[in-house]
């Protein structure tokens, strides 16, 4: 189609400042910095409202994204989450954001969903992972997330599917016990029963490290046995 030569710089030149002020809503800067930041850049300034038209762009990609149907069997899913502040009602809160990546059967890794919560409570997980569900995800064999007890009963009353206990978040809690000066020998320590052959195998040598290390840190190893079959579990699927 026809286009006057003439009025494509500016063209390109809307679209740069229209990528500056959403990487800068993205990033959590104030409008009021927004403003300053398009001065900066020669012009007159920006809006508030201005800025959020410029965003409704992101919302919307956003939205499409999060509600995109979910295709094929997803066997691996990892969940976690973390807590970040945001403004609601003129007050700074703390929220919890969820995120959902799996990887599919031809190993490609995706993120599948995220939403934003109160609190890691029960009901959230299960309301998450029920929406998940209804945009189409299935096949799930295994399950990997920290161990929230109202996750790991929403993921086995929705998903139906094992449960595998994060490996770092594990590692982060077990390493506290060891001392800062013996951490990283400890994590190797442990570190080994992840590399066996089998499942067996892997016990195994999990057993044979905690028992080594309980003379001298005892609440480590207890740790250690009773994780040992969540931490573990993933030794039972293919590599």
């Amino acid at each position: 189609s026809y286009f006057p030569a003439f009025l494509e710089p500016r063209r390109l030149a809307e679209k740069a400042l229209a990528a500056v002020v959403q990487e800068a809503y993205v990033q959590g800067v104030s409008t009021r910095a927004v403003d300053d930041l398009v001065k900066a850049m020669g012009m007159t300034g920006i809006s508030r409202s201005q800025v959020s038209r410029l965003c409704e762009e992101i919302d919307g990609k956003v939205k499409a994204f999060l509600e995109r149907p979910l295709e094929g069997d997803w066997p691996y899913l990892w969940i976690d989450a973390t807590y970040v502040k945001v403004r609601q009602n003129g007050r700074i809160v703390s929220v919890a954001v969820i995120v959902a990546v799996a990887v599919n059967g031809d190993g490609r890794r995706e993120v599948l969903g995220m939403d934003i919560g109160p609190s890691e409570a029960e009901t959230f997980w299960t309301a998450f992972l029920r929406k998940l569900a209804r945009r189409g995800l299935r096949g799930v064999k295994l399950v990997v997330s920290d161990a929230h007890e109202g996750l790991k009963t929403a993921v086995a009353k929705v998903l139906h599917a094992s449960w595998q206990r994060c490996r770092v978040h594990f590692m982060r809690n077990v390493l506290a016990h060891a001392g800062k000066s013996g951490r990283r020998v400890v994590a190797a320590f442990i570190g080994t029963a992840f590399v066996q052959d089998d499942a067996e195998a892997a016990r195994a040598q999990w057993r044979q490290v905690a028992d080594q290390l309980r003379p001298k840190l005892p609440k480590l190893a207890g740790l250690m046995d009773e994780a040992e079959p969540d931490v573990l579990a993933f030794m039972s699927f293919p590599k």
